[in-house]
């Protein structure tokens, strides 16, 4: 292998390999980068056997290709090298003794090779029926249901995302069994098969990073064990988690005893006054109470004090609710929201509290109370 390639354009396909490596992977060879050259352009790859991540370099991008091959480099330290060199033409050569030569007009480097025929075989094929979505529409659904996933391993369904599609409706929740987050999206093409999966958090936190800032369309091939992401030459596999999802639809009730509208940035302030006197041990709780057309927000520490914030509200109906939760969660939660106003929706001070945009349920939030009794 022999070419020379500029340090910007090898830099960029680098910060999106460098993702499906793993330092703690005690398989060595998971912790390389695999650089396959052609005619046509260099494809890098990498893979830590949950994640897969091939990106392509047009040939026209590359400044010179003189011997075609494959090398497979160590990715920590291919990135490290080129990460430092200045923006000028990089030359990369394979050279005897399973090494690499790397050199710039003021600087050379000798990197050990590994056996290119020990790298995992990594199948990439394509569906005939993709689903396709824009890339800021996923990269937002991703964002506001993300924080809701568990982080603990004893219930490993929890640490992922669901995916369910039902013609041209994606259905996205995210739960970890004390807060839930839902987002309804309309896809740009039917489906004929139902699909029901569920993505790893760690794998699609990587995935959004990797998307591009305009409204370009992502495809998903969908497997029974696997999801390949093709974003322009982006490809990125991901493992999916064995299990069934909890039903979660029944979690959120059709009927409500109070509905209240609220200005969002009011609600977020108060409530993060009121987190200023909470402590993890309580889980951050605050109370939440209205009177009348008045909300007010408060939390208690005795040795500490108190605080307790008001704001104007809008309700259905006449009555009135006490209830408690973690501060933190609401706050997650209504970040999520980009309006000048949300619902809050009740049932009493023991079922879950649900938040939606006023004028539509595209986006839903819910946040189970916490007993102060």
């Amino acid at each position: 292998m022999k070419f020379s390639i500029k340090q910007k354009v090898l830099m960029e396909h680098l910060n999106y390999v460098i993702k499906g490596i793993s330092t703690k992977n005690l398989i060595p060879i998971l912790n390389c980068i695999k650089f396959e050259l052609t005619q046509e352009g260099l494809y890098l790859i990498s893979t830590d056997n949950e994640l897969a991540i091939k990106s392509f370099i047009k040939a026209n991008e590359i400044e010179k290709i003189e011997i075609e091959g494959d090398l497979l480099i160590s990715g920590r330290y291919i990135y490290d090298i080129v990460r430092k060199l200045n923006n000028e033409i990089i030359n990369i050569e394979e050279i005897i003794d399973s090494q690499v030569l790397i050199t710039t007009e003021s600087s050379s480097f000798k990197l050990n090779c590994n056996n290119v025929s020990e790298f995992p075989s990594i199948d990439l094929e394509f569906t005939n029926s993709p689903v396709l979505i824009d890339s800021n529409v996923f990269k937002t659904t991703i964002n506001q249901t993300i924080f809701a996933t568990s982080t603990q391993e004893s219930r490993p369904v929890l640490t992922g995302i669901n995916f369910k599609i039902n013609e041209n409706i994606m259905e996205v929740t995210a739960t970890d069994s004390y807060r839930l987050s839902k987002k309804r999206i309309i896809l740009d093409n039917n489906i004929e098969n139902n699909i029901d999966i569920i993505i790893p958090n760690r794998n699609l936190n990587e995935i959004i990073k990797m998307l591009p800032e305009d409204e370009e369309k992502i495809e998903l091939h969908i497997f029974s064990n696997k999801v390949i992401f093709k974003i322009k030459d982006l490809i990125v596999m991901t493992r999916l988690i064995n299990g069934n999802y909890p039903d979660t639809n029944k979690l959120i009730p059709d009927n409500f005893e109070l509905k209240i509208k609220v200005n969002l940035d009011n609600f977020y302030s108060a409530i993060d006054k009121a987190s200023l006197f909470t402590n993890n041990e309580e889980k951050n709780t605050i109370k939440l109470e209205t009177k009348n057309d008045m909300m007010i927000i408060s939390s208690n520490i005795p040795e500490i004090g108190n605080v307790e914030a008001k704001i104007k509200i809008e309700k259905n109906n006449s009555s009135d609710i006490k209830i408690s939760f973690s501060s933190k969660y609401m706050m997650d939660a209504i970040k999520t929201f980009d309006s000048n106003e949300i619902e809050l929706s009740f049932n009493g001070e023991i079922k879950p509290i649900i938040i939606n945009y006023v004028d539509n349920d595209d986006l839903t939030q819910l946040i189970l109370p916490i007993r102060t009794y």
